[in-house]
């Protein structure tokens, strides 16, 4: 079965990659102006959460901070600005959530601060932060709702029916993040488990998500 999961991340994500380069027209329509590339006078208010796939014990925490400490001396060159990263290290996988003009400006920053470059760039909408508790274990969850299935109000929507059931099973949903047009879902809580969490969506809405990865929260 994790296998299963593994091969369905696997599979989603290589397809965002052949829709990254119409991510600056949805940018556009997003805010309602053109991107500006790169430009260090541009307002960083546009979402992305980016991928990187290291492979099982190609690297550490403490290297996936060091390389975040040099983006955030380079960051405001390129008008981004990187809020945080989640690290699975079972899969060498790297989740960056960031605010940027455009998905170049996020790429520019990655390249001139440490050379590594996502494989994965996705255009995301968030809901609202909710806050930690003492629950050490942290999980990213991704669900496949299908092209045009699913909208921000609707995962809002299930979110607030996560948030009615989550305590039953010792869960705290913290935020998630949707891609629209591609019905891309990423949820991000604390649990005691992973079963946990897919038992909280399952009877809060019923959707359950493809695969679920234990990660390490940036600091």
């Amino acid at each position: 079965m994790k296998m299963f999961f593994s091969f369905r991340l696997v599979l989603a994500l290589s397809f965002f990659s052949s829709v990254l380069f119409a991510q600056t027209n949805e940018t556009a329509q997003l805010t309602g102006k053109a991107s500006k590339s790169s430009s260090p006078k541009s307002d960083a208010t546009i979402l992305y959460l980016d991928v990187h796939h290291f492979g099982p014990g190609k690297v550490t925490f403490n290297a996936v901070m060091d390389a975040h400490k040099k983006d955030l001396i380079v960051e405001k060159k390129y008008g981004v600005h990187l809020i945080n990263f989640w690290f699975d290290e079972a899969r060498g996988d790297v989740y960056c959530l960031a605010n940027a003009p455009d998905s170049q400006a996020l790429r520019n920053t990655h390249a001139e601060a440490h050379g590594l470059l996502p494989d994965h760039i996705l255009l995301v909408q968030g809901g609202k932060m909710a806050s930690a508790n003492g629950e050490k274990n942290y999980f990213l969850d991704l669900h496949e709702l299908g092209a045009g299935k699913v909208t921000l109000k609707d995962v809002a929507a299930a979110h607030q029916k996560d948030l009615a059931v989550q305590k039953k099973y010792g869960v705290n949903l913290i935020n998630y993040w949707v891609n629209e047009k591609e019905g891309i879902v990423m949820c991000l809580a604390q649990a005691p488990d992973s079963s946990a969490l897919i038992k909280t969506h399952a009877e809060a809405h019923g959707l359950i998500p493809v695969s679920v990865e234990k990660v390490q929260v940036g600091k």
